[in-house]
C-alpha cells in the first residue's frame, strides 16, 4: 500500500519563493510592505508573516522596528584559531571597529584571578567593547587583562583598535596560544540594545583565555556574538592510525 505525501504547508512554499527572490537582491534591500507583498504573492498576510518569520530566524531577513524588513548581510564564517576580531574581519573584506562601552581598573575577583593566573585582588583592566564590522554591531566583548602586563593602557585606546596589535606594537607581547569554549545562549535585554537585535534571539558565547610567548595569560574574554551573523567553521581530521603493536587509548 502506498501513501501520498502530505502537501507542503503554504507558508513553506511562500518561504521558498521569497528565499529565491532574496538570492538576487543586494544586502540592505527593503522588502515591500506586508500588505503589498501578500497581495503580490496571492496569500493571506498571516501566511506571509509566518514565512517571513522563518527567514528572519534563519538570518536571511532582518526586521527594523519602525523601518521595515530588509535583506540581511551574509554571515561571517569564523574559523577556530588564535586570531583577533580585527584580523578575522579584514580577512573577509570587512572594516573592523570597536566602541568602548565601559572601562575600569579594579581588583581581580576569584574567578577572574583563577582564569588569569594572578592572585585574588591583583589589579586587572576590565573593558567592555562593542565590536563592529562595516559599522554593524557583531559582538559585545567583556575583556579582563592583568594590569601589570599593559601599564598605561586605557579603555579609550581600545576604541577602534585591535587589542592584539596593541600588545605587539606597544608591549612587545605576541599571542601564542589559547583555550576557547563556545556555547549557545540567548541575548538579554541589555546586550540586545547594544547589538541592535530583539531580546531572546540566539547567540554564541565565546569564552577564551590567551597566553603570550612568555607563558603569561594575557586575557580572559567573554564575547556574545550575534547568532544571525556568525557561523562556526571547524576543520576536522582523523587522528593518525596507531603504530603497529601500539594499543589505542580508550
Amino acid at each position: 500500500m502506498t501513501t501520498t505525501p502530505a502537501p507542503q504547508a503554504k507558508y513553506l512554499r511562500v518561504r521558498e519563493e521569497l528565499a529565491e527572490r532574496l538570492a538576487h537582491l543586494p544586502y540592505g534591500s527593503a522588502l515591500p510592505t506586508e500588505r503589498d507583498l501578500a497581495a503580490e504573492l496571492g496569500v493571506a498576510r498571516m501566511t506571509l508573516r509566518k514565512a517571513v518569520d522563518h527567514l528572519v530566524t534563519e538570518g536571511r531577513l532582518v526586521r527594523r522596528q519602525g523601518a521595515g524588513t530588509f535583506v540581511a548581510p551574509p554571515r561571517v564564517h569564523q574559523r577556530l584559531h588564535a586570531s583577533s576580531f580585527s584580523e578575522d574581519m579584514r580577512a573577509r573584506g570587512l572594516r573592523p571597529g570597536a566602541r568602548t562601552l565601559a572601562a575600569s581598573t579594579g581588583s581581580a575577583a576569584a574567578d577572574v584571578a583563577a582564569a588569569l593566573d594572578v592572585p585574588v585582588g591583583a589589579p586587572v583592566l576590565h573593558v567592555v567593547r562593542l565590536r563592529l564590522a562595516d559599522d554593524v554591531p557583531m559582538a559585545v566583548e567583556d575583556l579582563h587583562v592583568p594590569a601589570d602586563l599593559v601599564p598605561g593602557l586605557t579603555g579609550e585606546e581600545l576604541a577602534g583598535r585591535s587589542f592584539y596589535e596593541l600588545l605587539a606594537t606597544r608591549y612587545g607581547l605576541e599571542v601564542s596560544r589559547g583555550v576557547q569554549t563556545i556555547e549557545p545562549v540567548v541575548v538579554d535585554a541589555a546586550r540586545a540594545r547594544d547589538l541592535d537585535v530583539a531580546p531572546g534571539v540566539p547567540a554564541f558565547l565565546f569564552e577564551r583565555t590567551t597566553r603570550v610567548s612568555t607563558g603569561r595569560v594575557v586575557e580572559l574574554v567573554r564575547s556574545v556574538y550575534r547568532g544571525d551573523r556568525y557561523r562556526i567553521l571547524v576543520d576536522i581530521t582523523r587522528p593518525s592510525a596507531p603504530e603497529h603493536g601500539a594499543t589505542p587509548e580508550p
